[in-house]
C-alpha cells in the first residue's frame, strides 16, 4: 500500500508543476491578446489619456511580473479579483463595497454549476452507451452490426460540434419539435425542465464524446481475446458474452478509464463550442462573452479552471489506471 500512496503522491506533485507552468502559459498568452479593455470600453473615438487613466485605475500600466505573481497568490486563495467590466465602477480596484459589483468567482460559481450539470448528464448518457456498444462490436466484430456502428462513430468523430448540435437542432427542435433549440435555464426550474432544456447539448456533447470511447472499449477488448485464460475460459464452455463480460472487460479497464476520463474532461473543458450555439448558461459562454470584451481577469480563471479540471482527470485516470492493473504498479 505504501508503494501505492508513493505513486498518488508523485502524481498529485507533478500536477501541482504542470499547473504551475501552465498558468504561465495562461497569463503570457492571455495578455498577448491583440485589443485592450480600456479601448473596447471607451470606443474608437478613445483618446491616449483616457485609455492611460483607466489602466492605470484598473492596474493594467504594471509590469507583468507583478501582475502575474499578484494574480497567482490570489489564484492560490481562489480569489481572482474583480472583473474589469466591473471594477471601472469599484472605488478601487479589488473593493466589493458597492452593491451589486460581483467578484469573478461570484460570477464563474452559477456558471460552473450549469456546466457540470450539463457535463454529468452528457456522461450519464455516453458512457453506459459506449461501453454497452463496444462490447456488442466486440462481441459481433466483422458483422453488420459492428460494421454499420464503426461508420458511424468515424462520422460523429469527424463532424464538428457544432455541426452535430444544427443537425440535432434540425430534427429535434424544428422538424420534430421534442425539446427546446435554445438552453434557456435559471435556478427557479424544476428537475424536469432543466433536463428538458439541457437535452439538445447534452445528446450533442454524447455524440462527440461516445464513439472514441466506444472505439477504445471494442479494441481493449478485442486485444485480450486472444490470451491465453480467455481460450481456457472458452474451452470451458462458457458463452461469448459471459467471456468477454466477466474475463475480458475487467483485464481491459484501465484503457477504457483512461479514454473516460480524458472524455469527461472534454465535456467540462470543450463545452465552449456547444454553449454558444445552445445560449447555455455555463463557462464556455461566459469564456466567450469575456475575450469579446477582453476581460482579463475572466478569461484567466477560465483558462485555469479549464486547465486545473483537465490535469485533475487525468490524473484521477492515471491513478484509477494503476488501482484496477497492479502490474502498472511495478513496472519493469
Amino acid at each position: 500500500m505504501s508503494g501505492l500512496l508513493r505513486i498518488i503522491v508523485q502524481r498529485l506533485l507533478l500536477g501541482l508543476v504542470t499547473l504551475f507552468v501552465v498558468s504561465i502559459i495562461i497569463f503570457v498568452a492571455v495578455n498577448a491578446l491583440p485589443g485592450d479593455f480600456a479601448r473596447e470600453i471607451l470606443g474608437q473615438g478613445a483618446t491616449e489619456e483616457s485609455v492611460a487613466a483607466i489602466q492605470k485605475q484598473l492596474g493594467l500600466d504594471r509590469d507583468p511580473l507583478t501582475r502575474y505573481l499578484d494574480w497567482l497568490s490570489g489564484a492560490i486563495r481562489f480569489d481572482f479579483g474583480i472583473p474589469l467590466s466591473q471594477a471601472m465602477f469599484a472605488g478601487n480596484f479589488g473593493s466589493t463595497a458597492i452593491v451589486d459589483v460581483k467578484t469573478v468567482v461570484q460570477q464563474i460559481e452559477p456558471r460552473l454549476y450549469n456546466t457540470l450539470f450539463l457535463a454529468g448528464l452528457s456522461a450519464a448518457i455516453a458512457i453506459p452507451l459506449a461501453v454497452t456498444l463496444g462490447v456488442l462490436t466486440a462481441l459481433y466484430r466483422n458483422s453488420a452490426f459492428d460494421k454499420i456502428m464503426n461508420v458511424s462513430t468515424l462520422s460523429a468523430i469527424s463532424s464538428p460540434e457544432f455541426f452535430l448540435a444544427y443537425i440535432l437542432i434540425l430534427f429535434l427542435a424544428v422538424l420534430n419539435p421534442i425539446f427546446p433549440s435554445l438552453s434557456n435555464i435559471n435556478p427557479d426550474l424544476s428537475w424536469g425542465e432543466l433536463v428538458e432544456r439541457s437535452m439538445l447539448p447534452a445528446l450533442t456533447l454524447t455524440l462527440a464524446v461516445t464513439a472514441q470511447m466506444m472505439r477504445m472499449t471494442r479494441a481493449a477488448i478485442i486485444n485480450l481475446l486472444a490470451s491465453p485464460y480467455i481460450e481456457m475460459a472458452r474451452l470451458k464452455g462458457l458463452s461469448p458474452m459471459r467471456v468477454i463480460i466477466k474475463h475480458a472487460l475487467p483485464n481491459a479497464l484501465a484503457p477504457i478509464i483512461t479514454v473516460i476520463a480524458l472524455n469527461l474532461a472534454f465535456l467540462i473543458t470543450g463545452v465552449v463550442v456547444v454553449e454558444t450555439v445552445f445560449v447555455y448558461p455555463g463557462i464556455g459562454q461566459l469564456f466567450v462573452d469575456s475575450v469579446k470584451i477582453r476581460d482579463i481577469p475572466v478569461v484567466q480563471a477560465c483558462c485555469l479552471l479549464f486547465a486545473a479540471v483537465y490535469i485533475l482527470l487525468n490524473l484521477t485516470a492515471d491513478i484509477l489506471s494503476i488501482v484496477s492493473n497492479p502490474r502498472l504498479r511495478h513496472p519493469k
